[in-house]
């Protein structure tokens, strides 16, 4: 070691850095790691993570050497050191970086507007709903954490999948009711709101169940794309969370929320008298069903992609299967082998699932308006 890089050196990564679990990402192996302060990510490869995960102000740059030589079977050199060290002090995350004049990234500039397109507040944007999103999420987690035990959360999804059931037997009643709402402004406008209502709470239990595996929600409010307008909730380290079970969980709790919401709907709509009501609850209970379902579709920037990203172990999945069939079919043997066989694996059944996925949605879309048309 130089005198930059002496042996006994004991660097040790800021308070609150955050490293993910291996990812694929194209033919790669990498690792996220994120800033505490800033929040901002970077991808590292394998062996980078390795030293980082081992950066905890106890170990020597000697003994780190020694335990990379024998993982990997080669010694780093100065250089290799200081060009970590540097990066690592450049980017803020260690706790005390061994060069003192290291030079820190100014803040971003915004990105500047093109010339003629004012910003317009007015037609897109966001307005937060709390100040202290984390305590309001925490007061949430709360009042609801008995209900996110395992004898309440099974019982629960029973309900609903005997729920789905029963109303899949009543197809054609859900879709009697699907066109009378269509055809009646005011029924469309309380049917509508009320499903504004469940994609509130859809991002709610995100933020919830996130909480309750020790998520941090940074954000709750309002953004806008008129004539849209829709709540959001961001989990500043859903990506960091421990296991990747507990990150489908939090994936999958928006779905779930959104048949829960509809559960006393479907009681009432089991009990109602034949006429306007049962029609419109009928209404209702397709379409919210219907947008349910929509969330677990597993296409981006759905739920149901996350799913499927967090279960393969995989970021940017759609973009590196694309990258992946692209190689295939210009039957680029360099490219291809590039990739690791569980890469290739992976790439190839999500292409495989989009693509039947898109199928099944076009089809299932022809068969619905046509439905609903002729009814």
């Amino acid at each position: 070691m130089t005198a930059a890089t002496p042996a006994g050196y004991r660097p040790a990564l800021r308070d609150g850095v955050l490293l993910s679990e291996p990812l694929l990402h194209g033919a790669r192996t990498v690792h996220l790691v994120r800033h505490p302060g800033s929040g901002q990510s970077f991808e590292v490869g394998v062996r980078e993570h390795f030293l980082l995960a081992r950066m905890d102000g106890r170990r020597t740059l000697g003994e780190l050497g020694a335990a990379y030589a024998e993982e990997y079977g080669r010694r780093l050199g100065d250089a290799n050191w200081r060009q970590l060290l540097a990066l690592l002090g450049t980017k803020g995350l260690l706790a005390d970086a061994p060069h003192p004049a290291a030079v820190h990234e100014p803040p971003a500039a915004p990105p500047a507007r093109p010339a003629g397109r004012p910003a317009n507040r007015l037609l897109r944007g966001s307005i937060p709903l709390v100040a202290d999103a984390g305590a309001a999420a925490a007061r949430l987690h709360r009042a609801v954490r008995p209900l996110l035990t395992a004898r309440c959360v099974l019982p629960l999804l029973a309900l609903i999948a005997a729920m789905e059931l029963t109303l899949a037997l009543h197809l054609g009643a859900l879709l009697d009711g699907a066109a009378t709402v269509l055809r009646h402004p005011v029924l469309l406008a309380a049917v509508f709101a009320l499903l504004w209502l469940s994609t509130a709470l859809h991002e709610l239990a995100h933020g919830v169940v996130a909480r309750h595996y020790g998520g941090t929600v940074s954000a709750i409010g309002l953004r806008w794309r008129l004539p849209m307008v829709i709540m959001y909730c961001t989990v500043d380290n859903y990506r960091y969370l421990a296991t990747r079970w507990r990150r489908i969980q939090i994936a999958a709790a928006g779905a779930v929320m959104n048949a829960l919401f509809l559960l006393p709907f479907f009681l009432w709509w089991l009990l109602a008298p034949a006429g306007g009501t049962r029609d419109a609850l009928a209404g209702l209970l397709f379409l919210g069903s219907l947008h349910a379902f929509t969330m677990l579709i597993p296409l981006p920037p759905l739920d149901g992609y996350t799913i499927v990203s967090q279960a393969a172990g995989v970021t940017a999945l759609a973009t590196s299967s694309r990258a992946h069939l692209a190689a295939a079919l210009r039957r680029d043997r360099t490219a291809l082998a590039r990739y690791p066989r569980r890469a290739r694996r992976v790439y190839a059944a999500y292409t495989a699932l989009a693509a039947a996925t898109v199928a099944a949605l076009l089809a299932l879309l022809a068969a619905l308006v046509h439905t609903l048309l002729t009814r």
